[in-house]
Parts: structure tokens; C-alpha cells; sequence
């Protein structure tokens, strides 16, 4: 067993999740790919689950599936909510506290990804930053105060795209107006998502409040992420990567949330997915993570940045 994966040479799996009656975890992106696997594998624990989702017939069609397997008293649910706008981030929030008891965890698994070319949110900010860290960033900070009630936790779940970019944040330009690269842009965002959640970590340190924050990633898992807004050299390439075996299932890539969301004794200042060849796949344990996430400086601009871009200060 080594120090990166304490959970042995076959890494983390669901047969080591123990009952999850009582627990009520909430997901975002969860009626297709990794969010819709991890809402499976948390139901077949005796957990609730309500997923936030932007499509209200996908979700449908998802919780029959799920009612199809566990029962028709599954404790599952969904709310709409759309990470491009912010007011719909609000209003899904509001009916989160005013209808869901306790939150054992928010994950926030939602994502779009390589967007062919420069798209925005409906409040004007680059589409895959918007939707990734601004949309998250929003929920996470209203629903704070619910999620500590519970110690609760809050996992994001990241990329290893974050190594791939400019491996800092462009702060002169957050809409890449100058330099709009799809797969760059997109990697820009998700490193955004990781420095909130270590920045979360030193804010919540600091003021001594009772939430976990975890990062991971999903390594490369076939869902559909890769989707119609890709460009075509982008999805012919990816579509290679499946047909060779490279890619893992969308279950095992919902394992690494999964797990942050319910495992004890994990660290928090850690990096967790996939630690097979380039991280695509294998064993489920802690990878390694690059010192440029990590970057007080970057983070705490970060922060504040974020805060004034969706009107929203924490209380924290």
C-alpha cells in the first residue's frame, strides 16, 4: 500500500460505501454521465438524493430509470437550475433551503467542456468559466450556511485539464476576448474551480467553521461531456480514445465524487481521482497536485474577483 493510495493497489471502490440512510446529498449535472452514476451508486445506499439539473425532461427520464431499479419510493428529486444564469443559481438555492432538511454534501459534478468557439452566459461571462466556477462558486456560497448545520461537505469535482492551460488565471482578460482557445479556456476554468476550493479551505480554517471542502477528478471517463459544442477534431480524437479502451466507464468515473463525498479520514488538501497511466484511470486514490494551484496570491485575487463578478460576498 503506498502513501499516495491508502486504499491499497485496488484503489477506492462503492464496495467499501457502508449504509447511507439519513444522508441527503445534492448533485449538480446529475441526469446524464459521472452525476447520474454517482446518483445510482449513493441511492443503492439507502441515500436521498436531489440532483440540480438544467434539462427538465432528461431529469424526468433520469428518475424513472433510477425509480425503475431501486423502487418507486426512491428519495430521489431534482430542481431545476442552470449554472449560465445566475438568477436561476438563486432560485434553485432558495427552494434548496426552503425544501431539502440537511445537506450531507454538495457536488458539484456539472461542466461543459473545449466549446468550439467563444459563447457566453446569459450574464456575459465566457461560457465555460460562467458555467464551471462562477455557477458553482454562487451555489456553494448560498447554500454554505445549510451545509455546515450538517458538517456537511462540498466537493468539486475538477479536471486534469488544470495542468494543461496557462496554469494561472488570466485576470486581465477572464472572457479570453484576445485569445479564446477552447481547450485552453476550458482548462482555465476548471484550475479557477480547484483555487476556490482551496481558498474555501483557508477561509473555512480561518473562521472555524465545520465543512469539508474536496477536490477530484473523474480521469478520462466516457460521458457525455465531449459533446455537440466541441469541435470536430476534438471529438474525433476522443472518440478514438474510447474505441481504444483508454477511456473508463461513466461509473467509475463518478467513484472519485463519490468517495469524497462519503469516505472518512480524507485529506483536504489533497487531489483525488483515477492514479493509473496520465491519471485516466486505475485505482482511485490521491494524485499528485501541481504547486501552481496552490498559489495564495492567485487565490485570494481569485476570490475577490469572483465575489464582485456575481454579486455575492460570503458570509465566511
Amino acid at each position: 500500500m503506498s502513501a499516495s493510495n491508502p486504499f491499497g493497489p485496488s484503489g477506492w471502490t462503492p464496495d467499501q460505501l457502508s449504509s447511507l440512510v439519513g444522508k441527503c446529498y445534492l448533485i449538480t449535472g446529475a441526469n446524464t454521465g459521472a452525476g447520474f452514476e454517482a446518483t445510482r451508486l449513493l441511492l443503492a445506499k439507502g441515500a436521498k438524493v436531489v440532483m440540480l439539473n438544467r434539462n427538465p425532461l432528461k431529469s424526468d427520464e433520469a428518475i424513472a430509470k433510477l425509480k425503475q431499479k431501486f423502487g418507486d419510493n426512491t428519495e430521489v428529486s431534482f430542481i431545476k437550475m442552470d449554472l449560465a444564469e445566475l438568477a436561476s443559481v438563486r432560485h434553485a438555492a432558495n427552494e434548496v433551503l426552503q425544501t431539502v432538511p440537511h445537506i450531507d454534501a454538495l457536488i458539484c459534478n456539472g461542466a461543459i467542456a473545449q466549446v468550439a468557439t467563444q459563447q457566453f452566459t446569459k450574464d456575459g461571462f465566457e461560457s465555460q468559466l460562467g458555467v464551471n466556477h462562477y455557477g458553482h462558486f454562487l451555489l456553494c456560497g448560498l447554500l454554505f450556511n445549510k451545509i455546515e448545520q450538517s458538517n456537511g461537505r462540498i466537493v468539486v469535482v475538477a479536471s486534469e485539464g488544470y495542468k494543461m492551460g496557462l496554469k494561472t488565471i488570466q485576470f486581465d482578460d477572464m472572457n479570453w476576448n484576445k485569445n479564446y482557445h477552447p481547450n485552453k479556456t476550458y482548462c482555465h476554468s476548471k484550475l479557477a474551480q480547484m483555487m476556490f476550493a482551496y481558498e474555501l479551505q483557508n477561509k473555512i480554517a480561518a473562521a472555524n467553521k465545520n465543512v469539508q471542502v474536496f477536490v477530484c477528478h473523474p480521469g478520462a471517463a466516457n460521458t457525455s461531456l465531449i459533446g455537440d459544442n466541441v469541435n470536430f477534431a476534438t471529438r474525433f480524437t476522443w472518440s478514438l480514445i474510447v474505441k481504444m479502451g483508454l477511456a473508463q466507464s461513466a461509473e467509475q468515473g463518478a467513484y472519485p465524487e463519490v468517495m469524497c463525498a462519503t469516505e472518512q479520514n480524507l485529506k483536504q488538501r489533497a487531489y483525488y481521482g483515477p492514479s493509473g497511466r496520465w491519471n485516466w484511470s486505475g485505482p482511485v486514490g490521491e494524485c499528485p497536485l501541481e504547486s501552481f494551484a496552490l498559489e495564495q496570491p492567485v487565490l485570494s485575487k481569485l476570490w475577490a474577483v469572483t465575489e464582485q463578478q456575481v454579486a455575492f460576498k460570503w458570509s465566511i
